[in-house]
């Protein structure tokens, strides 16, 4: 008998400060252990749901009871509902797509840094002082943010669903929260510097190329704007190319003509605005501990009303990184 076939699954393990519930498995059940084994590629959790015989996916999925057969299978469930979650925030993608860090704190308070590098110069010669790289510490913390859900269900209602079934529920509410993000990102990026257009209220692809410009060095690989900009983006004569249609029409994802991703955005950025940025420098993410979930009443069944949350914030890192492109205003 395997050792993760005789270790006690306790709540307790989802209250241990610094360390989510799989942590603490491998803490107790060390992976490695296992290389020479059958088990080898599972990581601590997914052997507990071997050994209690639960299947999660594929035509012979469990339903939901089959977690609460026992005291200790039941303390499994909460870290199901975690993990279904978190892949639906992964599912969501654009967060991991436009952000260059991804800091995970044990708190609620974080300090970032700033950066200023500078504008490049010409090689350093002989007795010139070279360029100086200023790193600080931010005058404010980062605004981090609670998102989650109240989920609302009698263990009745849920006992004999699928376990593929509620997961799909819970990857949508991981998506959610994962849109509610994108808007704190949004909002971190948008004290860029702003710049207009060529003409006021009137969008050419000389503005787009204008914008790439004012980003050098940077590379703006990543564009947000609201459904009727991107509209007009994707009116622009040199999105018909060859490479912008067979993106667009091929796979739905958008392209501009200066090979940025484009976004759209309807909760954050005004009509008529762009905001460009290089997402390997722009922004970082701050994380605080893991998804929770109310471990206790989804452990005893009192599903009525159970908490579901992550807590993230953003912060820029190098500011001169990310443009804001005005339609509305001419440039000077």
């Amino acid at each position: 008998m395997s050792f993760c076939d005789s270790l006690k699954l306790e709540k307790g393990m989802y209250n241990i400060r610094g360390k989510s519930f799989t942590e603490v498995l491998e803490s107790l059940d060390p992976s490695e252990n296992y290389k020479e084994t059958n088990l080898n590629g599972l990581d601590a959790y997914q052997r507990q749901l071997k050994r209690f015989n639960i299947k999660v996916s594929g035509p012979n999925c469990d339903k939901v009871e089959k977690f609460f057969t026992s005291t200790d299978s039941a303390v499994l469930f909460p870290e199901f509902i975690a993990r279904s979650i978190k892949q639906g925030m992964e599912a969501f993608k654009l967060i991991p797509e436009i952000t260059a860090a991804k800091t995970v704190i044990d708190g609620v308070d974080y300090r970032p840094i700033t950066a200023t590098t500078g504008t490049v110069v010409s090689p350093v010669t002989e007795g010139t002082a070279m360029t100086s790289v200023s790193v600080a510490s931010a005058n404010s913390l980062v605004n981090l943010k609670k998102h989650g859900r109240v989920f609302s269900s009698s263990y009745e209602a849920m006992r004999f669903q699928n376990l593929d079934v509620i997961s799909v529920i819970f990857k949508k509410i991981g998506m959610d929260i994962a849109a509610e993000q994108l808007y704190d990102a949004v909002t971190a990026l948008l004290p860029g510097t702003s710049m207009g257009v060529a003409t006021a209220n009137t969008l050419t692809y000389g503005d787009l190329l204008s914008l790439w410009a004012a980003i050098n060095p940077y590379n703006p690989n990543v564009m947000i704007a609201s459904e009727k900009t991107v509209k007009k983006i994707l009116s622009l004569t040199e999105m018909k190319d060859a490479r912008a249609g067979l993106g667009f029409h091929g796979t739905g994802e958008l392209v501009t003509p200066i090979g940025a991703k484009l976004i759209v955005d309807t909760l954050k950025i005004a009509d008529d605005k762009i905001l460009a940025f290089d997402k390997d420098f722009a922004l970082q993410m701050v994380q605080s501990g893991d998804v929770t979930v109310e471990y206790d009443k989804v452990i005893d069944q009192q599903l009525d009303k159970a908490a579901i949350s992550v807590t993230t914030g953003f912060s820029t890192i190098c500011a001169d990184a990310v443009k804001l492109l005005d339609i509305t205003t001419a440039a000077t």
